[in-house]
Parts: C-alpha cells; sequence; structure tokens
C-alpha cells in the first residue's frame, strides 16, 4: 500500500534561506549529534592510554569529534536529498520587470553607472548572457534625457534659426 506524503506545508520550513522538511531536519540533528558525540568519547578513551598529556588527548578527541560532525554531514546529505524545487523561467522578457530592476540597481549607492565603464571581459559575459541591451536601453534614455533634441528637429536636420 503506497502511503502519501502529508501536505507540504505542514512538514516543510524554511532555515538559512533553505527549504528543509522537519522531521529530516530532526533526524540530521540526532545522528550529527550521535556520531559526534561518539567519535569525541570513543577517541578521549582511546588516546588518554596513548598520549602523554591528558590535554592533548582531550585536543585530539575534539579533533575526532569535529572528523564526526563532517562523516555525520555527508551521511545526512545521501540519506536526505534537497526539497527545493528549482524552477527556470526567464523575466527578462517583461518590460515591468526590467523596470523594476533597473530602477532598484539605481538607487543603490553608486548607480547604475555606464557601460562604458565596465571591463571588456564584462561586456563580453553581457553580450554572451543576451544582458547588454537590457542594459544599454536604460543607458541610451539617460543620455538622450541629459541631451534634449529640439523637438522641431527631426533626425539629420539643422535647427531653425
Amino acid at each position: 500500500m503506497k502511503q502519501s506524503p502529508p501536505a507540504p506545508s505542514t512538514r516543510l520550513a524554511e532555515v538559512w534561506s533553505d527549504t528543509v522538511d522537519l522531521r529530516q531536519l530532526a533526524w540530521a540533528i540526532g545522528i550529527g549529534i550521535t556520531i559526534s558525540v561518539a567519535g569525541f568519547y570513543t577517541a578521549s578513551r582511546w588516546l588518554r592510554g596513548v598520549v602523554a598529556s591528558p590535554e592533548l588527548a582531550h585536543a585530539y578527541a575534539m579533533l575526532a569529534g569535529l572528523a564526526g560532525c563532517v562523516l555525520a554531514g555527508v551521511i545526512c546529505a545521501r540519506l536526505f536529498p534537497p526539497k527545493r524545487e528549482v524552477i527556470e523561467h526567464s523575466s527578462t522578457h517583461d518590460p515591468a520587470w526590467r523596470a523594476e530592476v533597473l530602477a532598484e540597481l539605481a538607487e543603490q549607492p553608486g548607480g547604475l553607472g555606464t557601460l562604458a565603464d565596465l571591463p571588456e571581459a564584462v561586456v563580453r559575459e553581457l553580450k554572451e548572457l543576451d544582458l547588454y541591451d537590457l542594459f544599454a536601453e536604460p543607458a541610451a534614455q539617460a543620455a538622450a534625457a541629459a541631451d534634449p533634441v529640439d523637438a522641431r528637429r527631426g533626425p539629420g536636420k539643422e535647427a531653425l534659426a
């Protein structure tokens, strides 16, 4: 008989900007405590007879406990796969979204700057990712706003005196 999983909202939570299953998180914490403490006490007992100084034996036992934490992390990573769902979609084609993002960038300290300020490698990468035009449009609009053209003149026409 196949058991259906409980409602996702009751078992999932966000911890450090990642989605976790609360039951699996509890198991992972238990596994981590068990392995690290067992490693510490096992190493502590063994090292008391091997190392002359009790302080040094305790320090080495702490290293064994840390190694147990790493081992527990590897075990838990194998036992409990990630719960996140990656949904790929591009919002860059939405003009409202682009305008909002560019406005937020412009408000940050240092602003957007100009494309001419960027190193050539960055410009190449922007072009490879099809993002160059996204930043070129606001730059052109800002340049046009800074140097307004007389509305009576069209492109290529001289000013009327």
